[in-house]
């Protein structure tokens, strides 16, 4: 069983979910999986190619503790994807906490997993017109809203997003969470040497690239 999955559509936003993907799987060591309906290419926003770890086909939701949805600058493909509201809607009345930044709430919406609950998201307003299943008398006006086991997010407060998941599963984060400024620290500070055993390791690794 793994702990984190992060779905994946057409025109998907690594930028509003990689300060958590990276505090995730750098400082915590979390392996995460990347789901999506196909096992083809997906292209993010930004113009990077990425290939799904499992498909939908091949996982249950409950073999995951969170979902992570990213905000898409073009939301309809995943929207109109069956395979992937089914999936999430397989998530209703489990403990699986979802984390949806920007406009992916349309899709928890869509799945039923909004239903009652509180959220927020950066979609524009006129889809809450256009799609009935958005609950507008339960949209909040913030950053980010949680409520229960569902944490949505507008994408401009990605680091809000980040602190906010990593906070609901208990990890030491500090009190303030990459919001250091470089001004504020020393030369020394600045300076990073290895311990002994990892400069062991990098020269090691290194011999294999000078032969």
């Amino acid at each position: 069983m793994g702990r984190f999955a992060v779905i994946l559509y057409p025109d998907f936003s690594l930028q509003e979910i990689t300060c958590l993907t990276s505090a995730l799987s750098v400082w915590f060591e979390e392996k995460i999986e990347f789901i999506a309906s196909e096992n083809k290419e997906y292209c993010s926003e930004e113009g990077l190619r990425v290939m799904p770890t499992k498909t939908i086909a091949d996982t249950n939701i409950t073999d995951y503790e969170c979902i992570i949805l990213p905000g898409t600058i073009n939301p309809l493909p995943a929207l109109y994807d069956d395979n992937l509201i089914d999936f999430l809607k397989s998530g209703i009345n489990t403990d699986v906490i979802f984390a949806a930044i920007s406009s992916s709430p349309l899709l928890l919406a869509k799945a039923g997993i909004l239903k009652g609950k509180k959220f927020t998201s950066g979609f524009f307003m006129q889809m809450a017109e256009v799609f009935p299943f958005v609950e507008k008398e339960n949209f909040i006006h913030k950053g980010i809203v949680c409520d229960g086991n569902v944490v949505t997010g507008i994408g401009m407060f990605f680091r809000e997003f980040a602190e906010t998941v990593l906070r609901k599963f208990d990890y030491d984060i500090g009190s303030n969470f990459m919001r250091d400024k470089p001004e504020d620290y020393t030369e020394e500070e600045l300076t990073f040497y290895w311990s002994e055993e990892d400069f062991s390791e990098f020269l090691e690794e290194l011999k294999a690239y000078k032969q």
